[in-house]
């Protein structure tokens, strides 16, 4: 699939180094579902892959880290400039009716809200959401998870920062435990740093709650060719076989928090 020229119609400063670009792009806002990605193409730059934050009826939305060459050309776009994107890809959420618990940690909440926006309009469903952080300033979608829980939408919403500047002084995982303990869950959804997944993996079995989790890793190609984005010891690709993997997946893969690929292809151990 080529790249489809993509005009940006809004940018909106989200928290520290995070930016939310929208582009016009009817064939991936069509298709796409919560927890696929994009492959976003900067000229003079290369590719890299970005998680949809928002999915509209004729726009899509991506939320950007500054931390490299590529995020920091997008930082610096304007409205009205292009860049190319192709998808969507991977695989996507699966809904469950019942008791949810959504956990964001970082950027990793870019990816749930449109899962949050979905079964926010469902019935059947009552959501519990946790929003981590290491600090306030790093928080996303604080004014629209409000906005949210005001009109119901979300029955229970936590904010967590490791130094107590907004909500409560913890993580994620702490916050994630209590719920757990006084509610009962259907399901976990939950995107952001591996260390934190690998302990929401071991609060799930704990209370025997089924979970899904959505892995970012180093992708080229986005359909299953570069192996760029393998994951040991399944050899599954995250970029096909994810970047959505239920339970029963996650809690065979050993490398979930200990080491990645770079760009080269070769392990580089996480740095904690």
């Amino acid at each position: 699939m080529k790249p489809i020229p993509s005009r940006i119609i809004s940018i909106v400063d989200e928290a520290l180094y995070r930016k939310t670009l929208t582009v016009e792009n009817e064939f991936v806002a069509r298709r796409a579902k919560p927890g696929q990605f994009i492959m976003v193409w900067i000229p003079g730059i290369d590719e890299i892959p970005m998680s949809l934050s928002r999915i509209g009826k004729c726009e899509i939305s991506f939320t950007v880290h500054r931390i490299g060459e590529a995020t920091e050309k997008l930082h610096n776009m304007r409205i009205g400039d292009y860049i190319g994107v192709r998808g969507p890809y991977g695989t996507c959420f699966k809904k469950v009716d019942g008791n949810v618990l959504i956990v964001g940690g970082g950027t990793g909440m870019a990816p749930l809200m449109p899962l949050i926006t979905e079964i926010a309009e469902d019935g059947n469903v009552k959501i519990a959401v946790i929003n981590g952080g290491k600090t306030a300033k790093e928080l996303l979608f604080i004014n629209t998870l409000k906005e949210m829980k005001h009109r119901g939408k979300i029955r229970k919403l936590i904010f967590t920062t490791n130094d107590g500047t907004m909500g409560i002084k913890g993580t994620a995982v702490d916050a994630a435990r209590k719920i757990c303990r006084e509610w009962k869950i259907d399901e976990i959804y939950t995107c952001g740093p591996e260390l934190m997944i690998k302990e929401l993996i071991q609060v799930a079995k704990e209370h025997g709650i089924h979970m899904q989790a959505s892995l970012e890793r180093y992708m080229k190609c986005a359909i299953g060719i570069c192996g760029s984005c393998v994951l040991d010891p399944l050899g599954l690709r995250v970029c096909k076989d994810g970047p959505v993997f239920p339970l029963e997946i996650l809690e065979k893969l050993t490398e979930l928090g200990v080491y990645r690929r770079d760009a080269s292809g070769r392990k580089r151990r996480v740095k904690h």
